[in-house]
């Protein structure tokens, strides 16, 4: 029980002592450690006054982001439909450029038919005036074997040139 309920004299003397510790603690101690609080907490408030501001440019930047990305696509969108434009442009002239060569290569097939049938049917002619002759040489050779023939082909020819 003596713990709980200390004596007069122990108690003056602890008493002493504490206020002794107190005042000097006061006196040399008690600034500093204020004054490194107190810079604990400015330092807290500066690193939380930061983080806001780094957190608000973090916003900004992922707003820029957003907007950049969305520029972007539509940059992407347009070159996509000016390249599918030209692809097609280039696609349907290449066709009419070929339909052209085409009709072309077609006209010149059929003026050379056409070149090479006249050829070929003057030639036929050619031929068959040739056979002509030759055939109505070997027949008036045979008419004109005979006396009596060849004395009525000139009289046959005598008449012609009076009708003439």
């Amino acid at each position: 029980m003596d713990l709980l309920m200390p004596e007069l004299g122990l108690f003056v003397w602890t008493l002493i002592a504490f206020l002794l510790v107190f005042v000097i603690l006061r006196k040399f101690a008690w600034k500093p450690i204020v004054d490194s609080l107190g810079e604990r907490e400015k330092g807290i408030a500066d690193s939380i006054a930061t983080a806001e501001r780094v957190r608000n440019e973090m916003s900004q930047l992922k707003a820029e982001n957003e907007k950049l990305l969305v520029q972007a696509r539509e940059e992407r969108t347009t070159m996509l439909k000016e390249a599918k434009e030209m692809k097609d442009g280039i696609i349907n002239e290449a066709k009419d450029q070929a339909k052209v060569e085409a009709n072309k290569i077609i006209v010149d097939a059929q003026l050379q038919i056409t070149q090479q049938k006249n050829a070929a049917l003057t030639e036929v002619k050619n031929e068959i005036g040739s056979m002509a002759i030759e055939v109505a040489g070997r027949i008036l050779r045979k008419q004109l074997d005979a006396a009596e023939g060849q004395e009525a082909y000139m009289k046959m020819l005598a008449e012609d040139i009076k009708l003439n």
